[in-house]
């Protein structure tokens, strides 16, 4: 999302921070100077078990926090960059718009609120983007094309099963960025069996009729409405009451 780039700026911009020099990629932890050097910003210690899988340990020099203690004494508002990759991605935007307002922290906030538009406002934002699921990291892309407002225009995006995992209030999210996506003249293709997608589509492609080799053929195309006509549609049934 490129938050973390104006993070480090408003920093970087600290009265302590500008007395030493710190650059901002001096609270970087991806480059050498303010990260801890022993675990080079990982904030863990790998140790490789050969035959087993690999043990990961608390670094013993930064306990954890990825920074060095020089870069630690810089703070906004009482908070290290530390507190702030801790920090969930609802009470990191809290967080930025309790500060004076600036260019710094609007760009800040309008990269991370379609992370929560998106129903992603429970992520860690020191998180490693290896350790998301399929859906969330499909939904990390949906929340990077939003940010980039009315620019993107007459794409297609393909989603496959981005509800998995969500409350029923998420997926409610999840149906107004499309939306957005859509008001932008995009077109959404979704693969999906959450029937509280399935309603909500302009047009359904219903696969089947069973699954395995027993599918794998277009028992429908149409309007939800239409669908429900279809009585031996296991999609038809799954939608009763839903309409």
């Amino acid at each position: 999302m490129k938050a973390y780039d104006y993070i480090r700026e408003l920093f970087a911009s600290q009265p302590l921070a500008k007395q030493r020099n710190y650059r901002p990629t001096f609270f970087s932890f991806n480059v050498a100077g303010g990260r801890c050097e022993e675990c080079e910003g990982e904030g863990v210690i790998r140790i490789n078990m050969q035959f087993m899988a690999d043990v990961e340990l608390v670094c013993p020099s930064c306990e954890g926090k990825r920074f060095r203690d020089e870069t630690l004494d810089v703070k906004v508002k009482d908070k290290t960059i530390t507190d702030v990759l801790n920090m969930t991605v609802s009470e990191a935007v809290d967080f930025f718009r309790s500060l004076p307002v600036s260019d710094v922290t609007n760009n800040i906030i309008r990269r991370l609120q379609p992370l929560q538009d998106v129903g992603l406002g429970y992520l860690v934002m020191g998180q490693s983007s290896n350790t998301l699921s399929g859906g969330e990291a499909q939904r990390v892309k949906l929340a990077f094309y939003l940010s980039l407002g009315d620019d993107q225009q007459n794409k297609l995006f393909i989603f496959d099963e981005p509800t998995t995992g969500l409350h029923f209030h998420d997926i409610n999210k999840l149906y107004a960025s499309f939306n957005r996506l859509i008001e932008r003249n995009n077109t959404i293709v979704v693969i999906e069996h959450n029937t509280e997608i399935i309603k909500c589509a302009d047009w359904i492609i219903d696969m089947g009729p069973e699954g395995g080799d027993e599918g794998g053929k277009i028992v429908f195309e149409g309007t939800p409405e239409k669908l429900m006509e279809r009585k031996r549609s296991y999609t038809a049934q799954a939608l009763q009451g839903k309409l």
